[in-house]
């Protein structure tokens, strides 16, 4: 899963895309370079960052969304969104999966909403919203809280009528460094949950913060922690770089056969 984000203020500059001729080619060369699906996002959910009302979000996202469509209509196309109305529009406009860091917790009309689309849903776990998620993130067991969540939340999807579910451990939202460790490692007993598992661990903090490097000089960590997710049972990686993640698991594919 390619990210596109078409948003001024993305945590990491290279995923920065405000025009549709651009967004086109961005999204041509992921697909190009491996990408299945991309996931175009128009509000930065990065720690400390203010909401953008459903209308400018979706002013953001269905121009992108409509040009890739057309453009590229083998593209499997996620919105990346917690606002119900932009996810309907979205789907409107091309979009075929939803991608929610709230998993409808920020709209209680979302899940809902998701059902009568009958579109795959990605659920994520967040401990806080982005405003707060990073000032003190505090758990007695993460892996148990957040397969609390999931778990719950899953069951709250399917008894909606969402047919097609994909959980997401929520790496860097409301969780230390050493939380995003510990739930890397432990990342394969979420295979109980029976869904596929995305990992989003794309030049994060865990990776620039433990090199005391930087977002833009992160790649090379964020391909040993994709390795590591794959060999824990990640089904579907979200990235910045296809390319080098493409490789990594044709790569795995290779050694587990």
């Amino acid at each position: 899963m390619g990210i596109l984000n078409v948003t001024p203020d993305s945590f990491y500059s290279g995923s920065r895309h405000q025009h549709e001729e651009t967004v086109v080619q961005k999204a041509e060369q992921m697909l190009a370079d491996g990408a299945t699906i991309i996931d175009i996002g128009g509000q930065s959910t990065r720690p400390g960052a203010e909401y953008l009302p459903a209308s400018e979000e979706a002013a953001r996202v269905l121009p992108a969304i409509e040009a890739v469509s057309k453009a590229l209509p083998q593209a499997f196309i996620s919105i990346d969104t917690f606002y119900a109305a932009v996810a309907k529009q979205a789907a409107e406009a091309g979009a075929c999966i939803v991608n929610d860091i709230s998993s409808g917790s920020l709209d209680s009309t979302m899940v809902d909403t998701v059902a009568n689309l009958n579109v795959p849903y990605i659920i994520m776990h967040m401990q806080g919203t982005p405003q707060t998620m990073q000032q003190n993130p505090i758990y007695e067991n993460v892996t148990l809280e957040v397969m609390d969540y999931l778990m719950g939340k899953a069951e709250e999807c399917r008894l909606a009528g969402i047919k097609d579910i994909i959980i997401d451990l929520g790496f860097g939202f409301g969780k230390t460094i050493a939380h995003n460790f510990t739930l890397l490692k432990q990342l394969k007993v979420f295979e109980v949950l029976k869904k596929p598992i995305l990992a989003g661990l794309s030049r994060k903090g865990t990776i620039y913060k433990t090199l005391s490097t930087t977002a833009e000089e992160a790649l090379n960590g964020t391909t040993v922690l994709n390795t590591i997710a794959l060999l824990n049972g990640a089904s579907i990686l979200r990235v910045h770089d296809v390319k080098e993640a493409a490789e990594a698991i044709k790569l795995i594919e290779a050694y587990q056969k």
